[in-house]
Parts: C-alpha cells; structure tokens; sequence
C-alpha cells in the first residue's frame, strides 16, 4: 500500500503538468471544435460522426468483453476444461456485417463531402480568388483578379466563396484557419488549391501547420472578414497612391533601406511582406498585438532586431542597415500612422 502511495506521488506533478499544457489546448480563435463557416461545420460534423461509431463500437466491445469474463470466469475448484465449439455461423454473420454497415454509414457522407469540399472555384466569377504564398515565416497574399499584394492580414468578403491558390517560396508549409475550415499544404513547385467561405464578419486566427523552422510556431497570419461594400472600399484603398512620410530624410531614408525590399502601393520591390496600410493591422510580423503594445514599440521592436522577435527572419537589422534610433522612431511613426480607412 506504502509503495503504491510512494508510486502516486511521483506522478502528481506530471498529470499537473500534463493538464497545464492541455489547457493551453482550447483556445476559441484556433479551435476545429468551434466552426465558424460551413466548410468547418461540415468537417466537424463528420468527425463527430466518426467519432460517435468509434465510440460506440468501444463501448458495445468493453461491455462484451466484462460480460465474458464475468459470466465465464473458471469458478473456484473448477478444473474441468471448457467445451471447445468451431464457431457460430449466426455469431460470424453478425460480426462481420455490423462492421460492413458503419462503415457505410461512415463511408457515404465522407465521400459526398470530400468531393463536394474539393470543388474548383477557379473560374467562378463571383467567386474571389487568391494566391497565398508562403515564407519563412511570413503570409503573401495576391488577389490575382485584382491586381493587388498584401501581406499577413487576408482580408475577405462575407458571402462569397474564396478560392486559394496555395504556393510556397521556399520550403513546405501549410495554410490553415482552424476556425473556417481545414488545413493545405503549400508546397514548393506545385499548386494546392481549396475554398472556404466566411458567412460572418470577424478575425480568425491562421497558422503555418507544417513545421517549416525554427520560428514555425510564430507563422501566424489574421483572416479578415468584412463586408462587401468594406471590401470594395479596401480594394480601392490598396490601388490609390502610396502616402510616403511627410518629414524628407525620413522617406528618403524609408525608400532607400525599406523599399529596397519592401512595397507600399506600387512604389519598391516585392520580395518582402507589402507594408501598404500596415498601421491598421491587428499585429506586427503576425505575433506582436498591437491591443496589447502600442503599434509604435511593436514596429520600432521589429526594426530593431526581428532575430528577437522570430528566430530565422530574413529582415536585417538596424544596425546592418545602419540605422539611427531617430531614423527609426521616424520610420515606426510614418508606418504606424499609415492606414486604410475602409470599414464603416
């Protein structure tokens, strides 16, 4: 009984520990358990009927199995050995038929929707069509139909399909908003394609869901759903001129060590996250909130050393670039006032 004790209180602190870690686990905003939009209530409901099966066949099975060695346990001072039978033809019927009428239970609606969530949308017109690339460790989003760029803010219109041309810039990823719907590999040389559909307005948390690096886990990106006629508005707001900073050596200094790489409008390179109207998004680099930090010290934190901030980033840092602590207050005040006014 002493060893028993001894046994449970050496395993205390690891199931604390364990229900720590799980608890981390139910998060709303990157939960498959809370659906919110018909390509996630569909893969849902599927797992809660393939779940419900795996259940029940668990129960009915542990049930017969305590029955048996109940009814049938050798008794004691019962030596005699117990009559042995070939099989039951009726038994063997039952077993094997059972199994065969889940599976079609399960198997019909798995196929019908399968087939019906890989859908083309391609040339739908109505539909909104996207190309997602991928980079360590940050989301490119091209509205092909629009001609536009932006970059780890998706933004969406509710009620339209959108479909998702997936690619990859560099090694494989995968594009993932838990809440909308499930999972796609962006993977280097080829072309995924999915759509999903966002019926309400909101911010929905995406990830990277294929470990793609060091800083795998802070690939994170906001899909945005917003209204038609505010999407409309935002398109238009991504086509105008670019506002560049007002002070001369600061757009001097912006258009020569951030231009260089980066895009606001039409003006600089492509190769890096399009910063147009980057003051308006939920978060710096996909993981610094600004509801939780001031904007400003989030941009002047990432300008400053973005290793700090995620392991890997290609960005260098004010220092390589040479940058002043002015230069850089000047460009984190210009960024973080530059924004999109397009919802109402």
């Amino acid at each position: 009984m002493m060893n028993r004790w001894h046994a449970m209180k050496r395993l205390l602190p690891l199931m604390a520990g364990l229900m720590l870690i799980l608890s981390a686990c139910g998060r709303k905003d990157l939960s498959t358990l809370n659906p919110q939009g018909p390509v996630a209530e569909t893969q849902y409901n599927l797992m809660k009927l393939s779940i419900g099966i795996m259940a029940l066949v668990v129960v009915v099975v542990f049930a017969i199995c305590i029955y048996v060695l109940i009814k049938f346990r050798r008794r004691k001072g019962d030596k005699t050995i117990p009559k042995q039978v070939e099989g039951n033809h009726t038994l063997e019927i039952i077993w094997t038929v059972i199994p065969l009428v889940l599976l079609l239970i399960l198997g019909v609606p798995t196929i019908q929707h399968v087939f019906g969530l890989a859908k083309d949308y391609t040339n739908d017109k109505n539909a909104i069509q996207v190309k997602v690339t991928a980079h360590q460790y940050w989301w490119e989003f091209e509205y092909t139909d629009y001609g536009i760029t932006t970059a780890q803010e998706l933004i969406v219109p509710t009620g339209k399909k959108v479909e998702f041309q997936l690619a990859s810039a560099d090694v494989k990823h995968a594009f993932w908003i838990p809440a909308i719907g499930g999972k796609m590999d962006n993977n280097p040389g080829v072309n995924n394609r999915m759509y999903l559909e966002f019926p309400n307005e909101g911010v929905f948390r995406g990830k990277c869901a294929e470990l793609c690096g060091p800083s795998h886990a802070l690939m994170d990106f906001k899909a945005k759903a917003v209204s038609p006629a505010s999407f409309d508005r935002w398109i238009a707001a991504m086509k105008a001129p670019a506002v560049m900073p007002a002070d001369k050596e600061i757009a001097d200094t912006f258009t020569a060590q951030c231009l260089s790489c980066h895009a606001v409008g039409e003006k600089g390179e492509k190769t890096a996250p399009n910063l147009t109207g980057v003051g308006g998004r939920q978060t710096i680099a996909g993981i610094l909130y600004n509801d939780e930090t001031p904007i400003e010290d989030n941009l002047r934190k990432w300008i400053n050393n973005p290793q700090d901030v995620k392991s890997g980033a290609m960005m260098p840092s004010a220092a390589d670039n040479g940058l002043t602590p002015e230069q850089i207050d000047g460009i984190a005040k210009y960024l973080a006032e530059y924004k999109l006014n397009y919802e109402q």
